[in-house]
């Protein structure tokens, strides 16, 4: 379970820059709560608060019961991120890429092989995985860098843009493989522009404008709340009706 409370992350030199202003939520277990905003809304800000890549200026978070803040280490043991940062390092294969990440997250060869068999089969990359990751397509990094983020089985995973070049038939693969971790009991957080994809795949979606959470409730909710047709709809006239944002703009 990933719990929120009020936390806010500013840049720039007087901090006149609010990426995250005062969010309070919780994914729960066995869910994929899914994040919704337009560029700049402050979703990627959120998810490296909550991975520990930035360091929060004030509020809380609690990953599986540890502090974002001052137990780290532990939170990163129960974590799989998947990043808007996916570098590889290209000279070595799929295989060797992940199998490293499974040694930095303590597992044993053993552990880590079957593990890896195990993501190679259900991400559809056999083919894959003794070659060099240097020349693959962006779908193919893709797959890679979500094997790696996910092979020491962490109990909470969270996703920014995970379909990103992807072709269709890997997107099926991987929402099939999403519902089967959020089954497992897995707790889930996923990031993406593509709203059928949000619409169809999360139990509950959180909308964030201005670093504001600003609606949160299921795809119908949202069209029952909008009168709204689709999920498109209902997120434009939610933004639309943002009293804050508009007395911003």
């Amino acid at each position: 379970m990933i719990e929120i409370n009020a936390l806010y992350k500013h840049f720039g030199k007087q901090r006149e820059i609010v990426a995250v202003n005062g969010i309070a939520l919780t994914a729960p277990n066995a869910q994929i709560t899914g994040l919704l905003g337009p560029n700049g809304a402050g979703k990627t800000t959120l998810l490296r608060m909550l991975s520990t890549a930035l360091l929060p200026d004030s509020g809380s978070a609690r990953i599986v019961g540890f502090d974002i803040v001052t137990q780290r280490a532990d939170v990163r043991k129960n974590i799989g991120v998947l990043s808007d940062m996916r570098g590889l390092y290209p000279r070595l294969t799929a295989v060797e890429n992940i199998m490293y990440f499974g040694a930095l997250y303590g597992l044993t060869k053993k552990q880590s092989a079957t593990r890896l068999a195990f993501l190679l089969e259900t991400l559809e990359m056999t083919e894959l995985a003794h070659r060099r990751t240097e020349g693959f397509s962006q779908g193919e990094r893709m797959k890679v860098a979500i094997a790696r983020a996910l092979i020491h089985d962490p109990p909470v995973i969270m996703l920014d843009e995970p379909t990103n070049g992807l072709d269709v038939m890997s997107v099926r693969s991987l929402r099939a493989f999403l519902r089967l971790l959020r089954d497992q009991g897995k707790c889930i957080v996923f990031s993406s522009h593509v709203m059928s994809e949000v619409a169809s795949l999360c139990d509950t979606i959180a909308i964030i404008n201005h670093g504001r959470l600003v609606a949160q409730g299921t795809n119908k909710d949202f069209l029952d709340r909008t009168q709204a047709q689709s999920l498109e709809d209902a997120f434009f006239t939610i933004l639309e009706n943002d009293e804050f944002a508009r007395g911003n703009a």
